[in-house]
């Protein structure tokens, strides 16, 4: 009886464990050359192709996951690395399979007029209350 008692004892601590640890690491920066980044950057692109026109590949310096929201900070430069473009950054859903960008900050003369874009703290709590499907634990500190 005592074995079966510490058996089962092992057997909780190991699922608790399993669970807490699974849904700590639900956070992540996808891998370079996985589908999935691939998936959100190629979202981006959409995004600069529908401003510009412009084909690009993308410097990633802030990538995280959680689920089906993401944010993101790239880079765009020409395939040779030769031109360099502003930074696009954004909060992306994944909805029936597809990485959509949702939103961006506001254009900079808008941000002057909002506390809320200049303090970036403030600006990701209102983010999170909009869209409360994103994981507060995807935008940056």
């Amino acid at each position: 009886m005592k074995i079966h008692a510490l058996l089962f004892s092992i057997l909780l601590t190991s699922v608790a464990s399993t669970s807490v640890h699974s849904a700590a690491s639900q956070t992540h920066t996808p891998a370079k050359g996985s589908t999935e980044r691939k998936e959100i950057l190629d979202a981006l692109r959409v995004v600069i192709r529908k401003m510009s026109g412009l084909e690009v590949v993308f410097v990633v310096p802030y990538l995280k996951v959680n689920q089906n929201w993401a944010w993101v900070e790239a880079e765009p430069q020409s395939a040779d690395g030769k031109q360099h473009y502003e930074t696009l950054t954004g909060l992306l859903n994944r909805k029936n399979g597809r990485w959509i960008y949702v939103e961006g900050p506001p254009e900079f003369a808008v941000c002057e007029e909002d506390p809320d874009c200049i303090d970036t703290a403030r600006y990701f709590k209102k983010l999170s209350r909009k869209y409360p499907g994103a994981a507060p634990d995807i935008f940056p500190k």
